[in-house]
């Protein structure tokens, strides 16, 4: 639903709609939401917390609200606690933020589980146990409930706008039918109970759109990638932005492979390993999920180098937990044939990496949807390793782009 009143005024009250909120990343960033707003830590890793963004007219943190979607039975307390025995959360800040995730969870509602709802359609989502919608709904019903949720979350706590985040496990690459490329076909597809023409991310986004709430994939998964729902959420005044979040090594590959074309340098090759348990972990330890994760990481590096051999490897390693060790070897051709190499070595908590940039999300799509900007958003390609609407993968190129849409998105919203 829309609040027309509110809708040039991007510093009001806005939610946070996570799907998969009960995992890693979404517990994480309500630990530090909370922990921000009340004092208890400073906002290190958010890039709204500096200039130009600061001065935006960005939703405060202390006006965030959070609610989602999710499958799992696991609350979002009980995950914090796991996380803190890991060692990824101090306990002092677990104790300090215990009510706000509490209140958080309370604003949880049952997710869409195609497994239970389609068996055998092969529309994949997190794994996990949770409330089905029956096998009579259609994929257009259990849409209108998931939006029916995020609608009722707006109207409970009065927000002037809703920000859906997709925080769910990785899907594998959706198999492309017709319908994904026709808004009528797709709708129509939709209603027959009989079909499971969308993956569960795309539903999700769907749902979100039905809301008119602004949407970001934040996994390589399908969401609202697809070509019909992209159309829709333009058509409906919704800002959307996507694909896969881009936390750590990619981060660092788009920080680096720039320079080596600076130097005129050739990248040669550029063979990469991740190291991860946790839930992503056990997610990517299957084929199919992690062909999505791999087409993703590797589109930009492709790009911004010209080499096609950038093998890249990622292995399930449970005892690490949310911890990620990543590798890369660079081997680059200089000045008369000669030959160098780069070695790296990045670990850190994954859930730690992503969570600043979700609540950075949020806030900037909270602007855009003030800003009257409607479709993908590609400015904010920054945050992506697979961009939507943007072949610009120069982490400082994106930095640029990304502070001088603030500014203009900001002035555009008469802040």
């Amino acid at each position: 639903m829309h609040h027309a009143s509110a809708r040039h005024n991007a510093s009001e009250r806005t939610g946070i709609w996570f799907v998969g909120a009960r995992g890693s990343v979404a517990s994480t960033a309500t630990v530090g939401l909370a922990a921000i707003a009340e004092g208890q830590a400073p906002p290190t890793g958010c890039v709204t917390a500096r200039e130009p963004f600061a001065s935006a007219g960005l939703p405060a943190f202390a006006d965030l609200v959070v609610g989602g979607h999710d499958i799992s039975s696991v609350t979002m307390t009980k995950r914090a606690e796991c996380l803190v025995e890991t060692g990824m959360i101090g306990p002092r800040l677990f104790a300090a933020t215990h009510d706000a995730l509490e209140r958080a969870d309370a604003e949880v509602r049952p997710g869409y589980d195609p497994h239970a709802a389609h068996p055998g359609t092969g529309t994949g989502t997190s794994t996990g146990t949770g409330t089905a919608d029956g096998a009579a709904l259609s994929q257009q019903a259990v849409a209108e409930r998931l939006a029916a949720d995020i609608t009722s979350f707006q109207e409970r706590h009065d927000l002037a706008r809703v920000v859906v985040i997709d925080l769910s496990s990785t899907e594998p690459p959706v198999e492309p039918v017709p319908e994904h490329d026709d808004v009528d076909a797709l709708l129509t597809a939709l209603a027959d109970p009989a079909r499971a023409v969308l993956p569960a991310s795309s539903v999700s986004a769907y749902a979100a759109i039905l809301a008119g709430a602004a949407y970001a994939a934040f996994t390589p998964s399908a969401g609202m990638g697809l070509p019909a729902l992209t159309r829709l959420a333009r058509e409906r005044g919704i800002p959307v932005a996507g694909q896969d979040g881009k936390t750590g090594q990619t981060w660092l590959r788009t920080v680096l492979a720039p320079a080596f074309a600076a130097r005129g340098l050739k990248v040669l090759s550029w063979a990469g390993t991740n190291l991860l348990g946790g839930g992503d972990g056990a997610t990517l330890a299957d084929p199919d999920a992690v062909r999505s994760k791999l087409a993703s990481k590797n589109r930009g590096l492709t790009a911004l180098t010209g080499s096609d051999t950038i093998p890249l490897h990622i292995d399930n390693v449970p005892d690490l937990g949310d911890t990620k060790v990543a590798w890369d070897h660079v081997h680059v051709e200089g000045f008369l044939g000669s030959r160098l190499t780069l070695q790296t070595t990045w670990s850190a908590h994954d859930s730690m990496l992503a969570a600043p940039l979700v609540l950075d999300l949020a806030r900037l799509l909270a602007l855009a949807h003030a800003a009257g900007i409607s479709g993908p958003v590609p400015e904010l390609g920054f945050f992506f390793k697979d961009p939507w609407g943007s072949d610009v993968h120069d982490a400082a190129d994106q930095a640029r782009i990304v502070e001088d849409w603030v500014r203009e998105a900001s002035a555009r919203a008469g802040r």
